[in-house]
């Protein structure tokens, strides 16, 4: 265990986010996507939620500032309901660690997949809520911040 990183950041994943670059993706995705059909690079988060684990990664890195939304959900397929707590959820610890954050963008379920693809990992959860997934675009570390 290392001191001020969350315990909920594995050693893989600490790793992950250290080798990401600015402008990568990483995927936070549910309990029931389809991680490996989509990436070589799955990490495996379980019992973790996807809020849980955005507050321990947003304490780590920034989200790219140069591009219209860092963030994307899948939207809701025509028919289902989506529970407006997800993004509320993923909203709260977004606008805690990096205020001012644009909206999340939704992405068609297809389109979500095809960029998961691209993605330079992808880290499966064990959020059990439908439509918990999100893209997170890593930005470039402000030079003018103390550490």
């Amino acid at each position: 265990m290392l001191i001020g990183i969350d315990p909920v950041i594995s050693p893989e994943l600490l790793g992950v986010l250290h080798r990401m670059g600015h402008g990568d993706e990483i995927v936070l995705g549910d309990a029931f996507f389809p991680a490996d059909s989509f990436n070589s690079r799955v990490i495996r988060a379980d019992g973790i939620t996807v809020p849980r684990l955005l507050d321990g990664i947003l304490a780590l890195i920034n989200l790219d500032s140069h591009v219209s939304s860092p963030l994307v959900m899948m939207a809701v397929v025509e028919g289902d309901k989506a529970d407006p707590e997800v993004e509320n959820s993923f909203r709260a610890v977004i606008d805690k660690r990096w205020p001012g954050t644009p909206a999340i963008e939704k992405l068609e379920r297809f389109a979500f997949y095809e960029r998961c693809k691209k993605a330079f990992a992808v880290v499966l959860t064990g959020e059990t809520r439908t439509y918990g997934n999100l893209i997170l675009k890593k930005g470039v570390v402000p030079l003018n911040k103390k550490w």
